[in-house]
């Protein structure tokens, strides 16, 4: 499985962030010309881009095929999809409220409320939600056949070699966000699951979490193509990804949304949130200029920066934020991108335009 597991991860960041630098000018395309290259040269099944106005006003285009060989057309904003890693701001939004009800600290240690959570380590909250904890990535640790649940993988992790010391450097890891939903938890005394849709995720009418043992995604919906790191008998090659189990990818990457909910959650948070979770961002080398605060980069475009994330599963890629203006914005293609830039800079010229 460890195989099968590579072969996904050079195929696509498994929940991750791995992201080229933009170029100093993005191609003079519209957005429609961008679309197109993804689903004609880029062999992408289907993409979708949508565009919500500080005023409400939505645009939305679409490329290519809901599934393949169907000739149904890509579905639209209202659909949903699996947000991979676009799950941690939400994640990171979540301890924000908890620091902003006296319940959490960010710059005090993990243990102090999650004692023993991480072996005593002193990795504060502010350096889980900031990737610098120095905590390794557990995915490649998992034997997919037996995958476990939250805590396995966090033992994992933990009974692996630290990329650093806590503060030390930047480190992508879905670690990070594993234990920030545990954290919260322990906090609460409620699954984070619960607590999102009570908090931040409570005006967004089409997001979910899945359910344990829930492989599927409820209503409308486009099938996508990978490599399925849960399926033996696929030997590494792209098959439909479409039912994964999405519940195991939990705190770090497990939530299901539309582009229009997501561009409404970016919309949505107060300023007040937004500037903690931008003040202090550290360099981030993936992409080169970026900056990662509180479950969120810093991505500088052809136009001015944009604060969004990224993410990733076996068929599906993600990017979706907001500019300073309040322009929003989300894109997903269905399939693995040959060329990962021309991604980017169809978000560029979405948010850009």
């Amino acid at each position: 499985m460890r195989k099968l597991l590579a072969a996904a991860a050079a195929a696509v960041v498994l929940l991750g962030a791995a992201s080229p630098a933009l170029a100093a000018t993005a191609p003079h395309k519209t957005v429609r010309q961008h679309m197109t290259r993804l689903t004609t040269q880029d062999g992408l099944a289907g993409a979708v881009v949508s565009v919500r106005e500080p005023d409400g006003r939505v645009t939305t285009w679409t490329s290519g095929t809901a599934e393949r060989g169907t000739g149904r057309p890509m579905v639209g904003a209202d659909a949903h999809f699996r947000i991979a890693s676009v799950t941690k701001p939400v994640i990171a939004a979540t301890v924000i409220r908890l620091v902003e009800q006296g319940r959490i600290d960010l710059d005090a240690p993990v243990e102090r409320y999650a004692p023993g959570l991480l072996d005593g380590r002193p990795i504060t909250v502010r350096q889980l939600l900031n990737q610098t904890s120095g905590l390794p990535e557990y995915l490649p640790l998992i034997d997919f056949a037996h995958p476990g649940g939250d805590a396995d993988f966090l033992r994992l992790a933990l009974d692996a070699e630290p990329v650093g010391k806590p503060g030390e450097k930047w480190f992508y890891s879905n670690t990070n966000y594993l234990a920030a939903g545990m954290l919260i938890e322990k906090v609460t005394g409620k699954d984070f699951r619960t607590v999102t849709r009570r908090g931040v995720l409570r005006p967004l009418t089409h997001t979910y979490w899945p359910r344990e043992n829930e492989t599927g995604i409820r209503g409308a919906h486009a099938h996508t193509y990978g490599v399925n790191p849960f399926d033996p008998e696929a030997q590494g090659k792209t098959v439909d990804t479409t039912r994964l189990p999405g519940y195991l990818f939990g705190a770090s990457g497990g939530l299901i949304s539309t582009p229009d909910d997501l561009n409404r959650f970016w919309q949505a948070l107060p300023t007040s949130t937004i500037d903690t979770m931008l003040k202090g961002a550290v360099a981030a080398y993936d992409p080169p200029r970026s900056r990662y605060g509180l479950g969120v980069y810093s991505y500088p475009l052809t136009c001015r920066p944009a604060w969004m994330h990224d993410g990733g599963l076996p068929g599906t890629r993600v990017l979706s934020g907001r500019n300073r203006a309040g322009r929003a914005v989300t894109l997903y293609v269905t399939g693995t991108p040959k060329n990962d830039r021309h991604v980017f800079e169809t978000f560029d010229a979405a948010m850009c335009s």
